[in-house]
C-alpha cells in the first residue's frame, strides 16, 4: 500500500512543496500548479479517490517543468529515467519523469503518485484512477483558457465530462490534443495512442 498520507502529514508536505515551487517556478507555472491541485481535489471527491494524494500530485506535478532543456536531458540520463526516441526530440516531455523522481526523493511520494506525474502529459495505457485525475486536472484547471473559440468550447465540454465519467474525459482530452498536434504536423507520442485505444476498448 505504501505510505498513508493523512491530513497532518499532507498539509505539512503541501506547505513544503508550495515553498519550493515559489522558488523554482515562474509565477504563471506556480499559479497553474495551484489550479491543478484544486481541480484534482475536486475531481478526487467526485470519484471517491484519495484526496490527499490528489492534492499533493496536483501541486507538485510540474516541479521539473522549467528546468532548461540541457538540464532535463542531463538529469534524465544521470538518474537513469530512460529517454525514448520522441523525448530525445521533444525534451520537454521529460518533465514528468523528472518531476516524479524529484518527488520520490524529496517528498517520499508513493509509486502510484510517481506514475501519475510521469503519465500526466501524454497518458499511459496503465493509468489508474489517480493518474487519470491528474491527467484531466492538468488540462482543465480553472486558469486554463484559449483565445481560439473552438478550443475554448472544447475545454468547457471537457470540464463538464470530467464530472460525469473520468475515462470519457481522458479520451476527449487526448482526441483534442491529437487534433491540434496533427494540424501542426508535430510528433505524437505512442503512449497517447495506446492510452486512447485502451480506453475505447474499456468503454465498449
Amino acid at each position: 500500500m505504501g505510505e498513508i498520507f493523512n491530513d497532518t502529514n499532507t498539509n505539512k508536505l503541501l506547505k513544503q512543496i508550495d515553498e519550493d515551487l515559489k522558488k523554482e517556478l515562474s509565477e504563471k507555472r506556480y499559479k497553474h500548479s495551484i489550479g491543478v491541485m484544486n481541480k484534482a481535489e475536486e475531481i478526487a471527491k467526485i470519484y471517491d479517490a484519495d484526496v490527499n494524494k490528489a492534492k499533493l500530485i496536483g501541486l507538485a506535478h510540474d516541479i521539473g517543468k522549467e528546468l532548461p532543456k540541457e538540464e532535463k536531458l542531463k538529469y534524465s540520463i544521470e538518474n537513469n529515467l530512460g529517454v525514448d526516441e520522441i523525448e530525445k526530440i521533444n525534451i520537454g516531455l521529460l518533465h514528468g519523469k523528472i518531476g516524479a523522481d524529484i518527488c520520490k526523493k524529496r517528498y517520499g511520494f508513493t509509486q502510484d503518485m510517481q506514475n501519475a506525474i510521469i503519465y500526466h502529459t501524454v497518458g499511459n495505457k496503465d493509468m489508474d484512477l489517480l493518474a487519470k485525475i491528474l491527467f484531466v486536472s492538468d488540462k482543465i484547471e480553472e486558469n486554463r483558457s484559449y483565445k481560439n473559440e473552438e478550443k475554448q468550447v472544447k475545454l468547457e465540454e471537457a470540464r463538464r465530462i470530467s464530472k460525469e465519467n473520468i475515462d470519457k474525459a481522458v479520451l476527449f482530452l487526448i482526441d483534442m490534443s491529437l487534433e491540434y498536434t496533427l494540424k501542426k504536423n508535430e510528433l505524437i507520442h505512442p503512449d497517447s495512442i495506446f492510452t486512447r485505444n485502451k480506453i475505447i476498448i474499456n468503454l465498449q
